[in-house]
């Protein structure tokens, strides 16, 4: 299950990562806080702000994939990760100090996400270098285990922050924790790193990763399915807030609140991505199995009568949403030639992000009009639509194996 964790170079890594993530859980909470209170609880300026930041996606991902197969993958992340710490600390003097507008907080989303756009393919495709081609399905199940821990963590720390001393104390911690996964890329052995070949300079690059993937009916399927349970079903950063606020009349706690709930799930759904990693490659019926799990969850949390009752509801919901992910992202890199996998991550992460800034404002819409759980509904019923027809390709593919489970009872043989 931990598998991963024997590698040196992983250990720093997770280590750091588990530092800076509580971090950016926490300023995240802080963030959508802090355009409520500057916008007087306007579930459009939430929506405006997610898009803002998801938007670089759109044009960077795939340049950035690029980036990750020509050049030192770990010297990269390090000039990226100094970047989204500094967006961190600009907009925690801003709010210290005072003079936080709005438009501030939309600019550094806006910066927070071109460097994310960036650094998120090259983080992706540095994994495989860091453990091997061999515990690639763990250690991606473990990134997630690291991830979702912060997620528990991290909200829960910044509700009771935010109350006690503001959002902008919130975005200077974040600054800090960046130094922990600095350091660890630091302290990393590049000797004992997984490097293929570097992609030399050409032109055409970007073109030729994109003819790859059309060429790969298996991929663009499953790259299908992910836009449409992203774009519409994951909309937790403007849909949770906007419950806690709106719907429930609660305050920043009952946001954190709901935060580490979600967190929770999502923390169980790593786990058990981690355990399965031991049985070998993931298998497509398992990211569909995943997909329609998680809207028809999706859609009773967001009819629940009662705070706790829709916390409750999101553990199950994370616990299908990680299912689902986990297993899009292993198939994913497994799939993929060696040369090709950052361009191939940078048009996944593109696909997987990318449609924030067309789901963020519709969501907000959507709560802004008719009610804050109307997003959660809707986005459970896309997915389900898209499992279901992503199920039925691959079922005429002949590329649809659903996963067995033993139930741990015996079978008599008869002779």
């Amino acid at each position: 299950m931990f598998g991963s964790l024997r590698v040196r170079n992983y250990r720093l890594y997770a280590s750091g990562q588990v530092v800076s993530l509580v971090g950016v859980w926490m300023q995240r909470v802080a963030q959508d806080w802090l355009v409520l209170e500057l916008s007087d609880g306007s579930p459009v300026a939430l929506g405006i702000a997610a898009a803002l930041q998801f938007a670089p996606i759109l044009f960077l991902s795939l340049w950035a994939g690029v980036l990750a197969d020509r050049m030192d993958k770990r010297r990269l992340l390090l000039v990226l990760e100094v970047g989204l710490g500094l967006c961190a600390l600009t907009l925690g003097l801003l709010d210290v100090l005072g003079v936080a507008e709005l438009w501030h907080v939309y600019l550094l989303c806006l910066l927070l996400g071109a460097v994310a756009a960036i650094e998120t393919p090259v983080r992706q495709s540095f994994v495989v270098e860091m453990v091997g081609r061999n515990q690639l399905t763990n250690a991606v199940a473990l990134n997630s285990m690291t991830f979702n821990l912060a997620r528990m963590v991290g909200p829960a720390v910044a509700g009771g922050l935010i109350i006690v001393v503001g959002t902008g104390w919130v975005f200077l911690l974040n600054a800090m924790t960046f130094v922990g996964v600095i350091a660890g890329l630091l302290l990393m052995r590049p000797a004992e790193l997984h490097r293929g070949d570097p992609v030399p300079r050409e032109k055409g690059q970007l073109r030729e990763g994109l003819r790859y993937v059309r060429g790969r009916g298996d991929l663009v399927i499953l790259l299908f399915l992910v836009f449409f349970v992203s774009t519409f079903g994951l909309n937790f950063h403007v849909t949770l807030a906007v419950l806690a606020r709106n719907t429930f009349g609660g305050d920043a706690d009952a946001y954190g609140l709901l935060s580490t709930l979600m967190a929770v799930g999502t923390l169980a759904g790593a786990t058990l991505a981690a355990r399965r990693s031991a049985k070998g490659k993931p298998k497509p019926g398992l990211l569909i199995i995943g997909a329609l799990a998680f809207g028809a969850l999706e859609i009773v949390a967001g009819l629940m009568p009662s705070l706790w009752l829709t916390g409750a509801l999101l553990i199950p919901v994370g616990i299908a949403m990680m299912t689902f992910t986990t297993t899009a992202n292993s198939t994913v890199q497994l799939a993929v030639t060696p040369a090709m996998r950052g361009r191939v991550m940078g048009l996944y992460m593109l696909v997987f992000l990318g449609g924030n800034p067309v789901g963020g404002p519709v969501m907000g819409w959507l709560a802004e009009h008719f009610t804050a759980r109307a997003p959660l509904v809707v986005g459970g019923a896309v997915s389900i639509v898209a499992a279901l027809v992503g199920g039925v390709v691959l079922a005429r593919r002949g590329g649809l194996t659903l996963p067995s489970y033993r139930l741990g009872l015996r079978r008599r043989a008869r002779l």
